[in-house]
């Protein structure tokens, strides 16, 4: 962040989020960096093919570059809006030009933006943040994420837990595989964010989209097999591409899926902390978020250690779907373009903004620096203590299809559900007990129960033994991720 001090960095959105690894893309006084690398590299190109001359063109010092980089939004706006008496140019492009060509002189700065229209360094000056945002800040930090959460998967993969559908007990799993489901779905999202990100596209292509100055004014003849539009984006990096057509603006489509992605990351997140948030309960208490020396859980009840951190990633998640009905709502525009969705797209990053807090989240370190994630806890006790709780009644759904296996004739879900159910809860006995008593005078039952092989009968008095694949299930997610790690190190 060197060169930063004395500028304003305020993020868009909420003051209260602020993550300062977004500061150097979205600061407010940065904003107008991926014009300015638009710009530069426009200029390289005008230079190389001819059109500016070389005496002109030395006069762009790297000192200078530098000074063109970081000209700060505050200025571009005064120029826009009029200062020291002055009518401003009531154009922000225009402004940022004015003060650039004060900055260089006009031997060189009368071919700034030329042949550009203001969208072509605007729009892929954007798709510049977004990318450099994703693969410098967010990126490494979700991966960041994906191995501590790896971590945890491992360690607990038999760690057993009662699994729960409609907040009721269900069947057994392992706290591994609960971890690994929500791991699946980050890994799925950030895949989808790598994809998106290699579809995002940039544009030279003037102020229709048809490249008309470029071919009326003989640029585009001078250029060769690498159209004109390319070779600035090229000079650019990032390994961006030229939309295949385009109005005055990019095709909104590809940033639209990957800021969607971006969105269902932060929906996974959020996942994770409604899960959390529920197994942090006082009755529960399956899981418990570190609560550091000095640390408040309640303004009036000093008792209380609240799911602070994993509340706010359910939070975020709200915020952030929200954001994203105003990346719809830009999805058309007027014929070549309009400039509804100008101040619109002003508040797209703060869908990386809410994304990256809840990632800062899980990786927020104390004072001894452990990650958040890493302080997790996961209480044994609490999973056994639940567990047992109906351990009873949970075997439910292999009793009646073993009853239906071994040859029962009646309903047999209706014989679990109405008889044994109720006599295992009166008794607190398992349901294959209450079978086995009830068979004692029936002949009938008697035969299905010698029908079915012992290691079933067997399981049917372990409820702690019937998880399935979960354990199984959650060391291949576990290698799926640390497979796609090891693909991403550069």
């Amino acid at each position: 962040m060197s060169g930063q001090i004395g500028r304003n960095l305020l993020l868009p959105g909420n003051l209260r989020y602020q993550p300062k690894d977004l500061k150097e893309f979205f600061g407010y006084d940065n904003l107008y960096r991926g014009l300015a690398e638009v710009e530069l590299a426009t200029l390289e190109v005008l230079a190389e093919i001819g059109i500016i001359p070389p005496s002109e063109y030395a006069k762009l010092t790297a000192a200078f570059k530098v000074e063109l980089l970081t000209i700060p939004t505050t200025e571009v706006d005064a120029l826009e809006r009029g200062r020291d008496g002055k009518k401003g140019t009531g154009h922000d492009v225009r402004a940022w030009v004015k003060r650039a060509q004060e900055i260089i002189g006009m031997d060189l700065g009368r071919w700034l933006h030329v042949p550009l229209t203001s969208y072509d360094p605007l729009d892929t000056g954007r798709i510049i943040q977004f990318l450099k945002a994703y693969n410098l800040s967010i990126r490494p930090a979700a991966t960041q994420v994906l191995r501590l959460l790896n971590k945890l998967i491992w360690k607990f993969s038999d760690q057993l837990q009662i699994g729960r559908t409609h907040g009721q007990h269900a069947l057994p799993i392992t706290v591994g595989f609960w971890l690994a489901t929500v791991q699946y779905r980050l890994l799925y999202n950030l895949k989808k964010l790598d994809q998106h990100a290699g579809e995002l596209a940039g544009k030279i292509s003037g102020a229709v989209g048809a490249h008309n100055a470029q071919i009326g004014l003989g640029i585009a003849e001078r250029c060769g097999k690498t159209s004109f539009e390319q070779r600035v984006l090229d000079k650019i990096g990032l390994n961006l591409k030229a939309a295949p057509i385009s109005t005055q603006i990019l095709p909104p489509d590809p940033l639209a899926y990957f800021l969607f992605s971006a969105c269902m990351l932060s929906a996974t997140l959020a996942q994770f902390g409604r899960d959390c948030r529920h197994l942090m309960r006082s009755e529960i208490a399956e899981i418990a978020e570190a609560f550091e020396q000095g640390q408040v859980g309640s303004s009036a009840m000093p008792h209380k250690r609240n799911p602070i951190s994993f509340e706010n990633l359910e939070g975020m998640w709200i915020r952030t779907k929200n954001e994203f009905g105003k990346v719809l709502d830009t999805l058309i525009s007027e014929h070549q373009r309009d400039l509804v969705g100008s101040s619109v797209a002003r508040d797209f990053p703060i869908i990386f903004v809410n994304l990256q807090t809840q990632l800062d989240t899980f990786l927020q370190k104390n004072d001894k620096g452990v990650p958040f994630l890493e302080r997790l806890t996961v209480n044994p006790e609490a999973c056994q203590r639940n567990f047992n709780q109906n351990a009873h009644l949970i075997l439910s759904e292999p009793l009646y299809i073993a009853l239906i296996m071994g040859g029962y004739r009646g309903d047999a879900h209706h014989l679990v559900n109405h008889t044994l159910t109720p006599m295992a809860t009166a008794k607190k006995t398992l349901l294959i007990d209450m079978l086995e008593e009830l068979a004692e005078d029936d002949e009938e039952l008697k035969k299905v129960l010698r029908n079915i092989p012992a290691d079933i009968i067997e399981l049917l008095h372990h409820p702690d033994r019937y998880t399935g694949d979960a354990e199984e299930k959650a060391r291949q997610i576990f290698g799926q991720v640390e497979d796609y790690i090891l693909s991403t190190v550069e």
